[in-house]
């Protein structure tokens, strides 16, 4: 494997997950579609880096440096930045910010500490504090198909405008890496059609290979690296 991957869940309720990663050498995986927000701290033997990291509409082919350490916050569906709109931050938009002399990192006017694994809920509650992050209850309503408290058009906008992204695009991306995950696990192409809801194989293929970066029937055959996923309960 290139990449060994490590992961827990969150309390926050600004938090999905946390996540940490290791390259052992270099080479390429797949980067998947993806539809959350992400705060990432790299350490490359020449440098550091924290980067503010947004979804991703398809999936990529990308390099992977040997030797490699990241560590990475994923926020809540729903969790978003005030002052930095999320629709600017999609497909590799990232904002990598600045470094501090003193191992801190500068970000919305104040210098920050760089999170740990075991205390970045801590990290988390500040930015909350500060107003740097907020929740928005819209995406509850939309993936909950909660619509009394707003119109169907209403939710639909606020849901756009806190991801970035439109309900529909969040599903596609929901089902194509499930499917990615149960090809992955040994299912054939069939079974994972059947599974995922798509309304045939030329269906799921168009999705995964436009989605997730390659052919459900390599990732069944082949297996390659993927970026981090995991599986949720209940899949």
């Amino acid at each position: 494997m290139l990449i060994e991957f490590d992961h827990r869940e969150s309390d926050s309720p600004y938090v999905e997950r946390i996540w940490r990663s290791r390259s052992r050498q270099g080479g390429f995986f797949l980067s998947m579609a993806e539809s959350s927000i992400e705060f990432v701290v790299t350490r490359l033997p020449e440098f550091s880096a924290v980067t503010l990291r947004g979804p991703v509409s398809k999936g990529v082919l990308v390099e992977c440096p040997p030797n490699g350490e990241w560590l990475a916050v994923r926020f809540r569906l729903g969790a978003y930045l005030p002052q930095i709109p999320t629709a600017t931050l999609i497909d590799h938009q990232n904002i990598h910010l600045p470094m501090l002399a003193d191992g801190r990192f500068w970000f919305s006017g104040q210098a920050w500490e760089i999170p740990s694994y075991d205390n970045a809920e801590n990290f988390v509650a500040r930015l909350a504090r500060a107003g740097v992050i907020a929740q928005s209850h819209a995406t509850d309503a939309a993936i909950e198909g909660d619509c009394d408290r707003m119109s169907l058009r209403s939710v639909q906008r606020h849901f756009r405008h806190v991801t970035g992204m439109t309900f529909s695009s969040y599903r596609q991306i929901v089902r194509a890496r499930h499917a990615a995950a149960l090809l992955m696990d040994g299912s054939s192409v069939l079974d994972a059609t059947f599974d995922t809801g798509y309304f045939d194989q030329a269906h799921l293929t168009r999705s995964v290979k436009q989605l997730i970066g390659t052919t459900p029937a390599r990732l069944a055959r082949e297996r390659p690296q993927l970026s981090f996923s995991y599986k949720a309960k209940g899949a």
